[in-house]
């Protein structure tokens, strides 16, 4: 007869060895986490907890950042680099009495056109037994005086060797300017070549004799940017680097030449005529 009761006795061992493997298994799961936990209490209790910001933690990081950061240009450094491709240094010489030597006279000027018609003011060439001009590329030529307009003080002179390549500047509207608006002055005073000074328009419709020629000259520009013996027949510019005058005087109310505050230039829409040169 056979015995039934053989694969009962059989499945209790099976299941006790699964039940063995089982809480083997789940004991060194734990013993893991639980090593884990004791590792991570052993790396909490080694390393500090970190310090707290104070405000002057904060205020120093502050300080450290903005003195690495980079300054953006001032505005005045574009707007110089714009002008300067068409500025003119002029040297003129003229005659003296009794054999002495030739008397030197320095200006400024700004090239209009493409084929080099240089804008100055008539006072810095007029009468001169030469002129010499230099561009900004260092070119150096003489030049002669290719139209005048004496009730504006304005002249234009021609290069006899004008570089291989010129930058006539771009002329603006000085109907479009206010008072306050800002203004930049560049030139050579003292033959201090490329030299600029900045301030505002201060007054429209300005009129005044000459202090050199004096021719009354009327319709002026008026400025508090730096106006000095040298930077006659210069670029009065806008914020774009636009010519809107040429510059024609200083007012001194002595005899020493130097600037208390008050330019005078004319403006563009009655200079750049005598150039032909396009208004915008």
């Amino acid at each position: 007869m056979a015995d039934v009761s053989s694969p009962r006795r059989e499945w209790w061992p099976i299941r006790g060895q699964r039940l063995r493997d089982s809480a083997r298994r789940s004991i060194m799961f734990f013993s893991g986490v639980g090593a884990a936990l004791i590792a991570v209490l052993f790396y909490t209790s080694l390393t500090p907890p970190p310090r707290q910001l104070t405000n002057q933690d904060v205020a120093t990081a502050i300080v450290a950042a903005m003195a690495s950061a980079t300054a953006p240009p001032a505005y005045s450094a574009g707007v110089y680099q714009v002008i300067r491709p068409s500025l003119v240094l002029i040297e003129a010489a003229f005659p003296a009495a009794n054999g002495a030597r030739d008397d030197e006279g320095l200006g400024s000027g700004v090239v209009v056109s493409m084929d080099g018609a240089i804008l100055t003011s008539l006072h810095v060439v007029e009468n001169a037994a030469s002129i010499r001009v230099t561009f900004a590329d260092g070119t150096e030529s003489r030049a002669q005086i290719a139209m005048a307009q004496p009730e504006n003080d304005i002249a234009v002179l021609l290069a006899d060797s004008p570089p291989a390549e010129v930058y006539p500047a771009t002329l603006g509207n000085p109907r479009a300017m206010r008072v306050g608006d800002e203004a930049y002055v560049v030139g050579n005073p003292f033959g201090l070549y490329g030299s600029m000074s900045v301030g505002v328009i201060s007054g429209f419709e300005r009129s005044i004799k000459h202090p050199e020629t004096g021719q009354k000259l009327e319709h002026l520009i008026q400025v508090d940017a730096a106006v000095n013996p040298g930077n006659s027949g210069g670029p009065l510019i806008n914020r774009a680097g636009h010519v809107i005058g040429i510059v024609t005087a200083l007012l001194n109310p002595t005899d020493e030449g130097f600037f208390v505050g008050i330019g005078f230039a004319v403006p563009i829409t009655l200079a750049g005529g005598a150039a032909g040169a396009p208004l915008q």
